[in-house]
């Protein structure tokens, strides 16, 4: 049996006298994609730090895999507009190489970007530049903090799709961090429905239908099936098997 990459048992964590976390157990995979979901107050940023070493629970413990490597994408980052700084050497800021950089680059799309100011990439681009840095030493588990922010829906299809893409070219686990329950729940193996304490868990399907994520989110969410036989450009639109733009409806040029 797979041994999990990080396995939480009974994680309890306050600030003051009020509770944020209450008995969290949970175990998550290499090769499996897992979005923590939940109301803003829930604990899933929280969660996230005592994931990542940066903040001790009150009690329970958090058992890494003895070859665990985390690569971390946050939710945003704020960088000195005055700073001149590459693409490329805002990866490096992670003390890795140059070909490392360019090749993570090239993963997720933006190989062109190299050398441009990372004050200049737009949404999309800039969220694949932190998805990037979060590959560049080849980790064997990735944590993503909203990957989406900032990003319009078609655009969030793409960056979705890489990361499936990613899972399993990286055979890596993955743990997403979203409120994002309609596209989202299309892109994850696993949900985890997060209040202070974990409502409901399972597969997409079977939590969207838990009473608990219905008495938090109402029934308003449907599943987005989304059809992975093409690919994206780096604005999410659809492109032919030789990397050129589909049109359909609604364009307007030929």
């Amino acid at each position: 049996m797979t041994e999990p990459l990080i396995r939480l048992e009974q994680i309890s964590k306050s600030f003051g006298s009020r509770p944020v976390l209450e008995n969290i157990s949970m175990q998550l995979m290499r090769g499996e994609i897992t979005t923590l979901i939940g109301p803003n107050g829930a604990g899933k940023s929280t969660l996230v730090r005592i994931i990542l070493g940066l903040l001790k629970p009150d009690s329970g413990s958090v058992q890494p895999s003895s070859e665990l490597q985390i690569g971390y994408m946050p939710q945003k980052i704020t960088i000195d507009p005055t700073l001149p700084i590459s693409t490329c050497r805002f990866l490096q800021l992670a003390n890795t190489s140059h070909s490392a950089c360019h090749e993570a680059l090239e993963r997720v799309g933006i190989g062109h970007l190299a050398k441009a100011p990372v004050q200049t990439l737009s949404g999309g681009e800039m969220q694949r530049a932190l998805l990037a840095r979060a590959i560049v030493r080849n980790p064997n588990f990735l944590v993503l903090d909203e990957p989406v922010q900032g990003v319009d829906v078609t655009g969030q299809n793409a960056l979705y799709s890489m990361i499936a893409d990613l899972s399993k070219s990286l055979n890596c686990g993955v743990l997403m961090v979203s409120h994002d329950l309609h596209l989202v729940m299309s892109a994850t193996d696993h949900v985890i429905c997060l209040n202070q304490h974990i409502c409901c868990q399972g597969n997409p399907e079977q939590v969207t239908q838990d009473q608990a994520y219905i008495d938090i989110f109402g029934q308003t969410t449907a599943i987005y099936a989304h059809q992975h036989d093409h690919q994206h450009s780096i604005h999410g639109e659809v492109l032919d098997k030789q990397g050129k733009h589909q049109h359909g409806e609604g364009c307007n040029h030929a």
